[in-house]
């Protein structure tokens, strides 16, 4: 059976780490980027990601506006719309968070 909190709990223990490590290595390479608010944490879009591998659902955005909006309100109570969500997935910033955190397990 499918739990999100506990899901929630493992990617969010997971990000803290990763972004303590993404900023020293940021800061090592002089490339230092400043930190905008959003809506969602990296751990709460990871989560979603993750989720929605884990369901039946075929495509994202059938998952996001029926499943996603509908149910889990309460447990993502700033929750973007569709769109504003594929543009914080698509940035640049996430977009080189996601790809760094790939090359991390391909090493392993």
């Amino acid at each position: 059976m499918f739990n999100l909190d506990y899901l929630f709990c493992h990617v969010d223990d997971f990000c803290q780490q990763f972004e303590l490590q993404w900023q020293q290595k940021l800061i090592s390479h002089g490339a230092v980027q400043r930190v905008r608010t959003k809506s969602l944490c990296l751990s709460e879009i990871m989560t979603i990601l993750i989720a929605f591998h884990q369901n039946h659902y075929r495509n994202f955005k059938h998952f996001y506006l029926n499943h996603v909006q509908q149910y889990w309100t309460s447990a993502f109570p700033k929750l973007p719309s569709y769109l504003r969500n594929i543009h914080i997935y698509y940035g640049h910033n996430f977009k080189s968070k996601f790809l760094y955190i790939i090359k991390i397990f391909t090493i392993f």
